[in-house]
């Protein structure tokens, strides 16, 4: 059998999953394509603005459109937010005081919020830690949700802020389904009614027909470099949710009494539109590679998570190697496969914000955008390459001959 024989029939036990996709991809594009009839989006909405920024009306109506494809009361989302944890770091700074409490139920987050801005390590760099607040995580039991910890602790600790991760981070486990994420949300409002339910949405919008916040979140956070972008968003990030707390964090996206009322982009707002309206297609697209590199690494003996007759909740696929050295070389081969920088050659580095050493692969269009052919792993065991984005199922299937002609 051929390597393009091997991609057919792994195509053909993807059969069942794909249809399902498909049947998110057109729920969510109804969403976003009322939403943006239910806004009247106008080409005079794509001019940007200058100086402070007043009376935007491009930001104003992207602001909406994220509003309601989110089912939400407010959404901050601008192309001056620099990047996801830029925006989580605004969202924890702007809800929580001197003496306060935040606790991850999910376990451990991201490397690039741990350290720095939780100061898990260092001091005096302006961390949550500086300020006199205080962190606390309730651990993964076999990487699945412990319900009934969360509900002892948080009744316990009724802490201001309560942090769900979606997706993985640099972890073994799969992403949580918004059911799963509304389970926890239920049980922390029912013992601690006041704490602020906060969801790392992360690689999470668009998978499934609903959102977070359509199961209790008060806010979700993420980056339009991601899936809201549709590959098309140069950079930014939203925080979306119940007004009183989006308005809490626009305090720190510029400075208290300003808020959202400055901040102006003059290069106008017509590919934030745009990667929005894609977003639910570009996503979709995106988590059929992903099966499908995954269906093709295990033909090739490596374990994959999710499984393949596992749902998946993200658009990432982790594969787990037996060596350093092939985790650098699957690396390395996703980035020969980029249509940018094809001719780079990744090796770890210690990328700042990270413990281990860290490897990426991003030959993207939008540097960085994981939404694009991308991936990115911490040098220590397990060796877990995290694969994620392609624009395209097309490409995404000529890197599957190269990774069979290689493995």
């Amino acid at each position: 059998m051929d390597n393009y024989e091997i991609i057919l029939k792994c195509e053909q036990n993807l059969k069942e999953q794909f249809s399902m996709l498909d049947d998110i991809a057109f729920y969510n594009q109804k969403k976003v394509l009322n939403a943006f009839r239910k806004n009247n989006i106008e080409t005079r909405h794509f001019c940007g603005s200058t100086g402070y920024g007043y009376s935007d009306i491009g930001k104003e109506k992207l602001s909406q459109t994220f509003s309601d494809v989110f089912k939400t009361e407010k959404t901050l989302v601008s192309p001056l937010i620099t990047c996801a944890t830029q925006a989580l770091s605004m969202t924890l700074f702007g809800l929580l005081r001197p003496n306060d409490l935040m606790v991850s139920v999910t376990g451990p987050v991201y490397d690039t919020m741990y350290e720095n801005i939780l100061g898990i390590k260092g001091k005096d760099n302006g961390s949550l830690k500086d300020f006199g607040i205080k962190y606390k995580e309730i651990p993964l039991v076999d990487n699945k949700i412990d319900f009934i910890s969360i509900k002892n602790n948080i009744k316990k600790l009724k802490p201001k802020v309560v942090f769900i991760q979606r997706s993985r981070g640099y972890s073994s486990r799969s992403a949580f389904c918004v059911e799963a994420i509304g389970e926890i949300i239920k049980i922390v409002k029912e013992v601690s009614p006041n704490s602020i339910c906060v969801v790392d949405n992360c690689y999470g919008e668009f998978t499934e027909k609903h959102e977070a916040t359509e199961f209790g979140a008060d806010l979700i956070v993420g980056s339009l470099i991601k899936n809201p972008g549709g590959g098309l968003a140069p950079t930014g990030a939203y925080v979306s949710g119940k007004a009183k707390y989006v308005e809490m964090v626009e305090q720190r996206y510029t400075c208290p009494s300003l808020g959202n009322e400055t901040g102006s982009y003059e290069q106008g707002y017509r590919m934030f539109f745009q990667g929005l309206f894609m977003a639910p297609h570009t996503t979709i697209q995106a988590m059929k590679g992903a099966y499908l590199v995954g269906e093709v690494m295990k033909h090739k003996g490596y374990n994959v998570t999710p499984n393949q007759d596992e749902r998946s909740y993200d658009i990432i696929k982790s594969i787990t190697f037996n060596t350093k050295d092939e985790l650098i070389k699957f690396v390395q081969l996703i980035q020969k496969n980029s249509p940018i920088d094809a001719n780079a050659v990744p090796l770890p580095w210690n990328m700042p914000g990270y413990s281990d050493e860290v490897i990426m692969a991003a030959g993207t269009f939008v540097s960085g955008a994981s939404i694009e052919l991308s991936c990115d792993s911490p040098i220590k065991e397990p060796y877990i390459a995290y694969f994620q984005g392609g624009l395209t199922y097309e490409h995404v299937k000529c890197l599957c001959e190269d990774l069979l002609n290689n493995f």
